[in-house]
C-alpha cells in the first residue's frame, strides 16, 4: 500500500526530529516577536515620558502652545510656533538642495562613471556621514556663514530681491545658512541610500530602452527613475527624518532667535535647537516642562511629517512596483 511504504521509509526518529524543529520554530518565532514589540514599547514609552513631563504646559496652555509666537522664560509664557516654523523650513531647505544632488551623484555612480572611480567616490561619500555633527557645526561658523554671507548670499539678493526670501539684512547666521548645513549632512545617506537602489534596477529595463532605440538620457528617465522613484522618495524621507532632528550643527549657523521671518537671511531657531541650547538654563518647573513639551512636538511633527511621505510614496506607486 502507499501509505504503509511511506510510513516504512520514515525512521522512528523522524518525528522527533519533526517535535524539535517545531519547538525551534516556535521559539524563533517568539524572539522576533520580542525584538518587534521591543521598538514599538520603546517608542511608547519616549512618547510617555514626554508627555508626564510636559504636563504642566499642557495643562496651562493647552493647544496656545502650538500656536503662540511668545516665548519668554522671565514672564512663562512659551509658544512653540517660531521653533516649528525654523524646524520645518529649514528642513525643506535641505530636500530642495539635497535630494538633486544626491539622486544625480547616484546616476553617475550607478550609470556614467567609470569602473575605477566609483568604489572610491561611494566609499569617500559614505566617510562624510560619519563626520560628527559638531565638526560640520564648527566648518559651518568659521568656514562656510562668513562665504556664504560675502558671496552668495549678496548675490541671491541682487538677483531674487524681488522675493521676500530673500530680502532684509544680511547677518551670515540665517535659517539659509542652517538649511545648507543640514542639506550637507543628509547629502550622504540620500545618495547612498539612491545608489543601492538605483543598483537594484534590474539590467533588462535598461537593455530593452537601448533596444527600442532610446537615447542614454531616455534610458535615465524612463526605464531607470520611473521605475525607482517609489524608492527614490523613500530616501528622501530617510534624510528628512534626519534633517527635522539635526542639533548643533544646525544650532551653530542658524542664529538661534525665535522669531518668525519672511526672509531667509533672517536668523531662526529650531525645536532640537532651542532644547540643546536653553535645557541647562531652565530653573522653573514650567520652563523644564515647556522643553519636555518641545520635545514632544518635534516628535509628532516627525510622525506627522513621514506619514505625509509615506502618503505620498503610495501615490506613485505602480501596479508593477509593490515590493513584498
Amino acid at each position: 500500500m502507499p501509505g504503509s511504504s511511506i510510513s516504512a521509509t520514515l525512521s522512528p526518529a523522524a518525528p522527533v526530529r519533526m517535535a524539535r524543529s517545531s519547538r525551534g520554530d516556535r521559539f524563533f518565532h517568539s524572539i522576533t516577536f520580542l525584538a518587534a514589540m521591543a521598538i514599538g514599547l520603546l517608542f511608547v514609552l519616549v512618547a510617555y515620558l514626554l508627555y508626564r513631563g510636559s504636563h504642566l504646559t499642557i495643562d496651562k496652555f493647552g493647544w496656545r502652545f502650538l500656536v503662540t509666537s511668545t516665548w519668554n522664560p522671565v514672564t512663562e509664557v512659551y509658544g512653540a510656533l517660531p521653533f516649528i516654523y525654523g524646524t520645518v523650513i529649514s528642513s525643506l531647505i535641505a530636500l530642495v538642495i539635497a535630494v538633486p544632488l544626491s539622486i544625480g551623484t547616484a546616476l553617475y555612480l550607478t550609470d556614467l562613471a567609470p569602473l575605477w572611480l566609483r568604489q572610491p567616490l561611494a566609499s569617500i561619500i559614505e566617510m562624510l556621514a560619519a563626520v560628527p555633527s559638531v565638526i560640520w557645526g564648527l566648518w559651518g561658523v568659521f568656514v562656510m556663514v562668513p562665504w556664504l554671507r560675502d558671496n552668495l548670499f549678496p548675490l541671491l539678493k541682487h538677483y531674487l530681491g524681488f522675493l521676500p526670501l530673500f530680502q532684509g539684512p544680511i547677518y551670515g547666521v540665517s535659517m539659509l545658512a542652517g538649511g545648507i548645513i543640514v542639506a550637507i549632512m543628509i547629502l550622504p545617506i540620500v545618495t547612498s541610500v539612491s545608489r543601492e537602489i538605483l543598483r537594484a534596477v534590474p539590467d533588462l529595463q535598461r537593455e530593452a530602452a537601448y533596444g527600442l532605440g532610446a537615447t542614454r538620457w531616455e534610458v535615465t528617465r524612463i526605464a531607470v527613475l520611473s521605475y525607482a522613484r517609489r524608492g527614490l522618495m523613500g530616501a528622501a524621507v530617510l534624510g528628512l527624518g534626519r534633517a527635522l532632528g539635526e542639533t548643533m550643527a544646525v544650532t551653530m549657523v542658524i542664529g538661534n532667535r525665535p522669531e518668525i521671518a519672511k526672509s531667509l537671511f533672517a536668523p531662526g531657531y529650531t525645536l532640537a535647537s532651542v532644547i540643546a541650547n536653553e535645557f541647562t538654563e531652565a530653573t522653573t518647573d514650567t520652563y523644564l516642562n515647556a522643553l519636555f513639551e518641545l520635545g514632544l512636538v518635534l516628535m509628532g511633527v516627525t510622525i506627522l511629517v513621514n506619514i505625509v511621505a509615506l502618503i505620498l510614496i503610495k501615490t506613485l506607486e505602480t501596479p508593477g512596483s509593490r515590493r513584498a
